[in-house]
């Protein structure tokens, strides 16, 4: 392993080394990051999933920048200049617009002005030029006149348009200049004046400018967004007279007609070919960091919905509210399988109360349904109003579910495939019913950037974003677990080291051999190898079955460790799970080994103290105001319950059930400074809070939270 990609990782991330390395070698063995940070805890010095997926993205940088520098190395020593000193540089370098800035002079490119003059022979009056001995230029350039240069003016043209170009090819000068952008710019915007009246939602960004590096990611990508559909205007503005006096000092060391000429060069150098090339790149750069900010806040925000408390495997009748369509109706099972469907009308225009009442009564009673799901789209309100008129005839807890993404859960492949026999109206509903159950299972079937819980992330690096939001989405599957003999396909292609082809043997071969009865039986499934099992085994789960540890997180690696640690207590395993007394009298240490330490002990323990606990709780009930339907009935000053829907870094969105989401920005979440409302707040908490203001135009809602 290369040492100098191992000396940058642990510098650029504060990792030791050793952990570093170790890492590196569990990740090239093939394990994935969720195993090495939950089962390899004594190699890496106990890394977190974070950190272990730095150490992975860091060194495909790193070798990926690797890869460039042999290219470029190839494509210069291809010309023949490549020089000792110029290989060397390029080989130290891990800078990548430091290397660029070294491959700029030998790149591949359009014919420039610059190219053109040393064709017409004027390369050497630029050298005459530069080494500014007070020449005669005029009397100079005459001895380069030929029939493509004809005039004195153009010879010298010429040589500054060569002049120029070296300028831009200065590595130190663009390094400084870029220094100075990132320190020192301001970025600006302005509305395109034929756009002024399409690009309303842009308004606050039409006439505006800040300091770039005080500039936060939000504001960053709303202003580039505006400027990608062609509403705004946006660049960068720095000391202009300040850079060219710098770069001035660094070439004029004379006075008179030389140094006149070389200042013009410099000054068309910086405007034509520097200032545009560094904007471009500054622009980009800072884009880099605002798309990985909003991928963060969006991955972490996922993590909160996917991790939402479940019902549970209860019965439940699931309805997607609407109007003049009607509601569509379902039942559910404990395990979410489909029962019965109905569409019911009992909303304008058909105004059908009685019979839909019926219905969902009837439904109840027939499936012994313990909750009803809502669809929080339209009409959602103005259902549970009908809901909560229904006598059952035992206790009904009603909940209100996000409909986010169902629509396009609805008409995915994998909905089609699950439910081929019903429209996507059918399909709809049966996702609102499966997401109280369980919303984990039921949204790893979504497309991430489709469930509502990110901004901006049509603007981001689409690549960037679908890693991280893939990322989540394992890691959260694999924090849970997953019951190997109910999951679907969908959701074990998620559990570390399967994958699509695996999970779909794993639920054939359940399909025709029944339920499995103990975790090592995966080693019977077709093509699923020792790896694969390795990987896989810790974060799969068998209710009752054969052997209970397979119903809690310790891996099967560490069952003989556990069965010797009920022997030292003197216990079969069954009573030592369910004597936490007998297994706090245990010293732990006894049973660390050269490839288990103290930190896998502990995680066993842990282990065994919930044995078949789902770590995301249970579901809770939530109820808005019945005073509000729409927002034209929210004012200033009105308290009022409302839910976090979405989060982001100037402020979290609430659902106060106005059919349109307010603004609980930063300033107004807490009295203390906090730099992010994740540092209090949570997707899907519950809040009370004060409206400050209406804007009913702009359907704008700003709150303040009660303390």
């Amino acid at each position: 392993m290369d040492s100098k990609i191992l000396e940058l990782i642990t510098h650029s991330l504060g990792i030791r080394e050793q952990s570093v390395k170790n890492t590196l070698e569990l990740l090239m063995e093939g394990a994935t990051i969720p195993f090495i940070s939950r089962y390899r805890k004594e190699r890496t010095g106990s890394l977190d999933e974070v950190q272990v997926s730095d150490i992975q993205k860091q060194y495909k940088k790193l070798t990926e920048l690797i890869e460039r520098k042999e290219s470029i190395l190839a494509s210069i020593e291809e010309q023949g200049k490549l020089t000792p000193e110029l290989k060397a540089k390029i080989m130290a370098s891990f800078d990548s617009n430091e290397i660029e800035d070294l491959y700029l002079p030998y790149k591949r490119r359009k014919k420039t002005r610059a190219d053109v003059a040393r064709e017409n022979g004027l390369e050497p009056l630029a050298k005459i030029i530069m080494a500014q001995r007070n020449q005669d230029i005029s009397r100079q350039a005459d001895k380069f006149l030929n029939e493509k240069v004809e005039e004195i003016k153009d010879a010298i043209a010429g040589a500054q348009d060569i002049i120029a170009e070296w300028v831009s090819e200065d590595q130190d000068i663009r390094e400084r200049l870029r220094g100075n952008f990132r320190k020192f710019a301001v970025i600006k915007s302005k509305v395109v004046t034929k756009k002024k009246a399409e690009a309303e939602k842009f308004q606050d960004y039409f006439e505006f400018q800040e300091s770039l590096s005080r500039c936060p990611s939000h504001r960053f990508l709303a202003m580039m967004r505006g400027d990608h559909e062609g509403m705004l205007k946006v660049s960068l503005e720095i000391d202009d007279v300040r850079a060219l006096e710098m770069m001035d000092r660094k070439y004029i060391k004379s006075n008179g007609e030389e140094a006149d000429l070389i200042a013009a060069a410099i000054e068309d150098s910086y405007k034509r070919l520097i200032f545009p090339a560094l904007e471009t790149q500054i622009i980009n750069e800072f884009k880099e960091k605002a798309d990985d900010e909003a991928i963060r806040v969006f991955g972490e925000n996922l993590r909160q919905l996917l991790l939402a408390a479940p019902l549970g495997q209860k019965a439940v009748v699931a309805i997607d509210p609407g109007f003049r369509t009607g509601c569509k109706v379902v039942a559910l099972d404990a395990n979410g399988d489909f029962l019965e469907y109905k569409t019911i009308f009992p909303h304008q225009p058909q105004n059908q109360l009685d019979e839909a009442k019926n219905i969902i009564r009837m439904l109840v009673d027939k499936y012994q349904a313990k909750a009803i799901a809502i669809g929080n789209g339209t009409a959602s309100r103005e259902t549970k109003t009908l809901i909560d008129t229904i006598r059952f005839d035992q206790k009904m807890d009603i909940y209100v579910v996000s409909e986010s993404g169902a629509s396009i859960y609805s008409a995915s492949d994998v909905a089609r495939e699950e439910f081929p026999e019903h429209d996507v109206t059918v399909r709809g509903a049966i996702s609102i019913g499966r997401r109280l159950m369980d919303p984990l299972a039921e949204l790893v079937k979504i497309d991430a950037k489709s469930i509502g819980v990110g901004q901006y992330q049509h603007d981001v690096h689409q690549g960037k974003l679908k890693e991280n939001l893939d990322q989540t989405v394992v890691s959260c599957v694999n924090k849970v677990g997953v019951n190997v003999n109910t999951a679907s396909q969908h959701i074990l292609t998620y559990i570390a080291g399967l994958g699509p082809a695996l999970a779909k043997n794993i639920v054939q071969y359940r399909r025709e051999n029944g339920d499995f009865r103990e975790i090592k039986e995966l080693n019977k499934v077709p093509r699923l190898g020792n790896k694969a099992y390795e990987q896989a085994a810790g974060f799969l789960r068998i209710k009752n079955g054969r052997n209970i540890l397979d119903d809690t997180g310790v891996h099967p690696e560490r069952y003989a460790l556990v069965e010797k640690m009920t022997k030292v207590a003197g216990l079969n395993l069954d009573a030592f799970i369910h004597d936490k007394a007998s297994r706090q009298q245990l010293k732990l240490e006894q049973f660390i080994t050269d490839d288990v330490g103290l930190p896998t002990l502990t995680d066993i323990m842990k282990e065994l103290d919930k044995p078949g606990l789902d770590p995301r709780g249970e579901a809770q009930l939530f109820s808005f105001d019945e005073n509000i339907r729409s927002i034209a009935d929210v004012y200033e000053g009105m308290v009022i319950p409302g839910i976090v829907t979405n989060m982001t870094n100037f402020g979290a969105f609430v659902d106060i059930g106005a059919k349109q989401d307010a603004l609980l920005h930063i300033s107004q979440i807490t009295k203390k400074f906090i730099q992010n409302p994740a540092e209090v707040l949570r997707l899907g908490q519950e809040l009370k809070v004060a409206v400050m203001s209406v804007d009913a135009s702009r359907k704008r809602i700003n709150l303040t939270l009660l303390f």
